[in-house]
């Protein structure tokens, strides 16, 4: 099926999230931090992938809850599209250029967490939003995904460096949970499962 719905209710958010791998790029995201939509539907359009997102979150405090566990619903959402991995192309990598910014990403959908990151912000950070927040959104997607990712992004203007590497890493995951006719029905893995 591809697909997967997700809630998940904490005393931090309360988020409800749907997801189809095999999408028209269609998103419809309502976090309550402006930004943080703009840089999630743009993750839907480049990554082909329809992705519906409603959170509310402790914003008062800050937006580290609600930025954090969304990444770790979507995480959730991508481990359960995907499945036993049958018959994905698993790695996949991009770079994508926005003016002066350029974000590359390679990706291993694997089964295995891990992030390396770097990118440059300033320490106001994107939309509002610290540098390292947006860090943490990726380290808690991939760890709860089983996605291994390498991250980098550079540039002058914050907005351009974070859009890159949002758009990088959709276009990346795009390309490795796409169906290999050559894979067939089998796993990606000399082990035979991922």
């Amino acid at each position: 099926m591809r697909k997967s719905e997700i809630r998940r209710k904490t005393k931090e958010t309360d988020i409800s999230l749907s997801l189809d791998l095999d999408g028209s790029g269609a998103g419809a995201i309502e976090t309550g931090i402006p930004f943080f939509d703009h840089m999630l539907t743009s993750f839907a359009r480049h990554g082909r992938m329809d992705l519906t997102v409603r959170a509310t979150g402790d914003l008062p405090v800050d937006a580290h809850h609600t930025v954090e566990d969304i990444g770790i619903v979507l995480g959730a959402a991508l481990a359960e599209a995907v499945g036993d991995g049958r018959g994905i192309t698993r790695f996949a990598d991009a770079a994508v250029p926005m003016d002066e910014a350029l974000a590359r990403v390679a990706l291993d959908v694997g089964g295995r967490g891990y992030l390396v990151f770097a990118a440059d912000f300033s320490p106001a950070g994107p939309g509002g939003i610290p540098g390292d927040l947006i860090e943490h959104f990726f380290y808690s997607l991939c760890t709860k995904a089983g996605i291994t990712a390498h991250i980098t992004a550079t540039g002058r203007n914050d907005h351009h460096v974070c859009e890159a590497a949002f758009k990088a890493f959709a276009r990346t995951l795009r390309a490795a949970v796409a169906i290999d006719p050559a894979v067939g029905g089998d796993v990606p893995s000399t082990k035979g499962t991922l």
